[in-house]
């Protein structure tokens, strides 16, 4: 049987996020939001154990906070500040009745101002998910308020997670908010010319926020706070993609994403050895990746695709899949991967993205002929002091049977790796080359 304790934990983690998106959306304030949105669950620990958890937890959260927020703004009228937008709530929330149950009161919520039903209950958290990746914000703050207000974490675990000290993430916190209020960024959808570009920003904060996570993976495991609090973002990356994919029913690239993480964050188990170096693709126990995210990658990639239009996330998730697909060997079909990073450099014509397509050509037309492609890329200014340019290069030149200048490359790419497992991984290499 479920405990309050544990209905209001469930709570936490399925309506945080929404509850604090409806708070927004009536006040336009987000640090009220976030009071109210706290006050709610902690009144929901103090009542729910005395008078039970409701049909609907959501929908009583959501009209606490509103309450508390107008308490809030009642306060404030008083002191002549928000006189306004203090009647306007009241009058929007009080219409029905002072009921005692709030949860009766769910009918006064009916519709916005934008016309969106209550009845569709993510739609708030779509607005606050385009609110916190707005571009006028920097990207930082984007990624640091996202994790706050759509995961609740608090500003100290964000803090943990990106190892930077919690004062420092609370002032970008802070200038993000600031930076919301000083340019009139509205709590809402934005309009279909827009939509699209703003929607790939969106899919570009929750990658960047899987990436800090999973390289956490490939990492020693360590005791500290800070490394299990670094891995935990790629499992709050997966959570967000999920929610993302729902609310966005009509972009394929949404779903794109998912699978695409559901497919890397598959082989986390399998990203280090026992000696806490990490493992390439090729080295890692394919018996450690977890089948169920895998087939669960696979079927959201292939609902995504079925849209027939696909995009840059779509494309590395079905490279993914071929690694996914070929199962205990080691080798997927390399020309068909090939052709799929041909099709994502066209899309993204990125150093990095033909970086990788090298060890792909590698595997088709040889390690001779991916050199090629690597020394084209040495005076890429995105690539300086990049140091797996160096550590492919010197795996390349390993194959063509070129040892000297092997163990050069390895020693350029020490010198330049800023990752302990990484560096674990090089140096292994540069011994086995050596003797």
């Amino acid at each position: 049987m479920t405990t309050p304790a544990t209905a209001v934990e469930d709570a936490f983690r399925t309506e945080w996020g929404r509850v604090l998106g409806a708070v927004a959306r009536s006040t336009g304030d987000l640090d009220l939001a976030e009071e109210a949105t706290q006050e709610a669950f902690a009144t929901a620990l103090r009542t729910w154990g005395r008078d039970g958890v409701p049909g609907r937890p959501g929908a009583w959260l959501t009209t606490a906070a509103r309450r508390h927020a107008i308490d809030v703004l009642r306060r404030r009228r008083t002191e002549g500040e928000r006189t306004e937008a203090a009647a306007r709530l009241a009058a929007r929330v009080d219409a029905p009745g002072d009921s005692a149950d709030p949860v009766l009161d769910e009918v006064a919520l009916g519709l916005d101002d934008e016309g969106w039903a209550a009845d569709h209950p993510d739609d708030d958290l779509l607005r606050l998910l385009y609110t916190c990746c707005h571009p006028a914000l920097p990207l930082e703050g984007r990624v640091a308020l996202t994790l706050r207000s759509l995961t609740g974490m608090t500003t100290a675990q964000v803090a943990r997670a990106f190892l930077v000290p919690e004062a420092t993430m609370a002032q970008r916190l802070v200038r993000a908010k600031q930076r919301i209020r000083a340019t009139g960024i509205t709590f809402r959808v934005p309009p279909p010319a827009v939509r699209a570009e703003r929607t790939e920003g969106v899919l570009a904060v929750l990658y960047l926020l899987f990436t800090e996570g999973y390289d956490a993976w490939a990492e020693p495991a360590g005791d500290d706070a800070g490394s299990a609090a670094r891995r935990a973002l790629a499992d709050e990356a997966v959570r967000l993609a999920r929610l993302t994919a729902r609310v966005l029913p009509d972009e394929p690239e949404a779903r794109g994403l998912l699978a695409l993480l559901l497919l890397q964050h598959a082989r986390r188990d399998a990203r280090t050895g026992d000696d806490g170096a990490s493992r390439t693709l090729a080295e890692q126990d394919r018996a450690r990746w977890r089948r169920d995210e895998i087939d669960e990658g696979l079927r959201v990639l292939d609902d995504a695709l079925a849209a027939r239009r696909a995009g840059p996330y779509q494309v590395q998730a079905a490279i993914a899949a071929l690694h996914a697909r070929a199962g205990a060997a080691a080798d997927p079909d390399w020309v068909e991967v090939l052709g799929l990073y041909d099709v994502l450099l066209a899309m993204t014509p990125s150093p990095v993205v033909a970086l990788n397509r090298a060890v792909a050509v590698a595997e088709v037309r040889g390690p001779e002929a991916a050199l090629a492609v690597v020394d084209d890329l040495a005076d890429e200014p995105a690539l300086r002091g990049y140091h797996l340019l160096p550590a492919v290069r010197a795996e390349l030149l390993a194959r063509a049977g070129r040892a000297d200048e092997a163990g050069e490359a390895l020693r350029a790419a020490l010198d330049l790796v800023d990752r302990e497992g990484d560096r674990r991984l090089l140096r292994r290499r540069l011994a086995a080359l050596t003797g």
